[in-house]
């Protein structure tokens, strides 16, 4: 399962943004919403799809708290009437993604273009591609050592680090007899399916990067592709 933030104030479980949107009158009145490039308030947002104030403001508030919407007390309003200003709603500045399995298209592509506008004159579009690929991996591994990175870890500890933190990135690790780590799934299908020569090579540099984040660790990344797994294998060198 794949819940992923699009933007910081994302909602924090796409599950129920996606749930809360399978009610008929809270989709159109979230689609109305959007549409409106303006605060909307309950009463409008009631008119528009033809229920009670009362009702729309419980699926207004639903809205709001799953993530997809924010609101607000709109003072100007208050020009002309008394007591407490209206609340109006408008589209939260986030989107979410759900996938099954996890995929991560987006990693991919961020790592694709920061290797286009960092490439170096020496180098092939592919290699820059693989250069990056194993600088944001080195990166990830440091942070999941935490303080034990730079010091030798025990083949144990650092079978336990790879496996979370890959786990978290969709990769499906199970560790088998004789100290391998399986990935039985690739965070970048259906894109490695569709050029395997760079997207491997960059899954590889990837995770070898990883490994060498983590500090001297006795693992090490080697490409040994299986139908509908990871091309890479995580082994105790």
């Amino acid at each position: 399962m794949d819940i992923r933030k699009g933007s910081r104030s994302a909602p924090t479980d796409a599950i129920g943004a996606v749930s809360a949107l399978d009610d008929p009158s809270r989709r159109r009145m979230y689609e109305f919403i959007r549409s409106a490039h303006r605060p909307v308030s309950r009463e409008q947002a009631a008119e528009s799809i033809g229920i009670s104030r009362k009702l729309a403001a419980f699926h207004l508030d639903k809205l709001v708290q799953v993530g997809l919407l924010i609101s607000h007390y709109d003072r100007d309003s208050r020009v002309h009437s008394v007591g407490r200003s209206p609340k109006v709603y408008e589209p939260a500045p986030s989107d979410f993604a759900v996938s099954v399995p996890h995929r991560e298209p987006a990693l991919l592509a961020e790592l694709l273009l920061e290797a286009v506008s960092t490439s170096r004159e020496s180098e092939t579009a592919r290699d820059s591609a693989i250069r990056v690929a194993g600088d944001r991996g080195r990166q990830l591994g440091t942070v999941a050592a935490g303080a034990a990175a730079g010091r030798r870890l025990s083949a144990e500890r650092a079978m336990t680090f790879t496996t979370a933190a890959l786990a978290e990135h969709g990769y499906e690790p199970s560790q088998e007899r004789g100290g391998c780590l399986r990935l039985r799934s690739c965070p970048f299908h259906p894109l490695a399916e569709r050029n395997s020569d760079v997207v491997c090579a960059m899954n590889h540099a990837f995770l070898a990067g990883f490994l060498t984040g983590l500090g001297r660790s006795p693992l090490q990344a080697v490409l040994d592709p299986h139908p509908g797994e990871c091309c890479v294998q995580i082994r105790s060198a």
